[in-house]
């Protein structure tokens, strides 16, 4: 009977060397997770460092976004997110709401201040560019809202 116990019954020592294979297993795919969570945003930061539409094509989905939230009767609506690496001082500037703030813009989020200043400014629109996600209590995404009150 001693050997079917044996068989039956796993030691401490087992417990625990499985206990740890099970930790070291999970720790290692929280880790490929991160890594893989942090490839994806380095690829989407490097799409948005670089302007990839035409000047009069992203003002056409600029006016088409408008059209949409007129329609739904709103006066506002955001047009641009971005994580807060886009800007030089990591959107320090925006959240102090210091003057040359816009100059700390880099790829997309210059190209939608741009177009907005030259197009969309003069005809009445206003530009509102504020953090809008706070991880950890500090600065994170920053959304770009047009209005037309």
């Amino acid at each position: 009977m001693t050997t079917k116990v044996d068989d039956l019954v796993p030691t401490a020592k087992q417990l625990i060397e499985q206990i740890a294979k099970a930790e070291a297993e999970k720790a290692a795919e929280s880790m490929r997770k991160q890594a893989e969570a942090e490839a994806e945003k380095k690829r989407l930061l490097d799409t948005f460092l670089k302007p990839s539409l035409s000047d009069e094509e992203a003002i056409r989905q600029g006016v088409a976004i408008i059209q949409r939230a007129v329609k739904n009767g709103q006066t506002e609506v955001q047009v641009f997110r971005f994580p807060n690496e886009l800007c030089t001082d990591h959107g320090r500037a925006i959240n102090q709401t210091e003057p040359g703030w816009e100059n700390t813009l880099t790829g997309v989020p210059r190209q939608v201040y741009d177009l907005w200043h030259t197009h969309f400014r003069p005809r009445g629109y206003k530009l509102q560019v504020q953090i809008v996600d706070w991880p950890a209590g500090m600065p994170g995404d920053i959304a770009m809202t047009l209005s037309w009150k």
